[in-house]
């Protein structure tokens, strides 16, 4: 018979290794109090100094279809795209192995099971563009935080929505973190009517996922402990690098 701190431990690890990014949702409504709970548990990620950078604002009904509206106007009309700038950089300016095999693979992989080529430009301009109907999902997060913090309220801010992503498998209730939405945080902040103190950062659809659509079907490889782990006892030694 399992003791208490085995089982809790299978519990806690079996919400964290089957956490996805779902790319197709259910349109079956999430309640605000599930909503409420997530983001009152996620708040008690830890931060630096306890100074709680995150601010969160959750679309849903009439606000999230027209923000999805406002991003798609901008998405498929290319002189409009064009014109849209992140206000952070996201990814390496220059890419280097193995980040960007990695990057790749997972890219191609995700196209394969949709059938979508590297000719098939339309298709892979759609497939992006889904991003902006939150994939289908009922419920759209954005987060934002005050210009004045600096790089360590961005680590702050990755344990904060992990905790969302977490709390929220823990109650059944699927995610999708997205940094696509970065390059339009201009639509985005027209429509939310941001304070100009307020940057950007990203945002996320919530919801259930689809199970019968087959892009929830991508398995994502995840590199093994020894690539990303050094273990040193006595004496100092020279990192092993892959």
């Amino acid at each position: 018979m399992q003791d208490s701190a085995s089982l809790r431990c299978e519990m806690v690890d079996e919400v964290i290794t089957s956490r996805r990014s779902v790319r197709a949702f259910r349109s079956t409504p999430v309640a605000r109090t599930d909503i409420e709970a997530v983001l009152r548990v996620a708040g008690r990620a830890p931060s630096g100094s306890n100074i709680q950078p995150w601010r969160v604002y959750v679309l849903a009904g009439a606000a999230r279809d027209g923000l999805s509206r406002a991003l798609l106007d901008v998405y498929n009309d290319p002189v409009r795209r064009d014109s849209e700038t992140e206000e952070y950089a996201y990814y390496p300016t220059q890419w280097i192995s193995p980040f960007v095999e990695r990057r790749r693979k997972v890219g191609w992989d995700l196209y394969g099971l949709l059938g979508l080529t590297r000719e098939d430009k339309a298709g892979m301009h759609e497939q992006l563009g889904r991003n902006f109907s939150f994939f289908g999902a009922p419920v759209a997060l954005m987060f934002t935080m005050d210009r004045t913090m600096e790089l360590g309220s961005w680590l702050d801010y990755g344990m904060f929505l992990q905790n969302i992503m977490i709390a929220a498998r823990g109650r059944g209730i699927d995610t999708c973190p997205q940094a696509a939405f970065a390059r339009y945080h201009r639509v985005i902040r027209a429509y939310l009517g941001m304070p100009d103190r307020e940057r950007f950062v990203c945002g996320m659809s919530m919801g259930y996922a689809d199970t019968g659509d087959v892009v929830n079907s991508l398995v994502v490889d995840r590199a093994p402990l020894d690539h990303y782990t050094v273990f040193m006892n006595d004496e100092p030694a020279r990192a092993k690098h892959p």
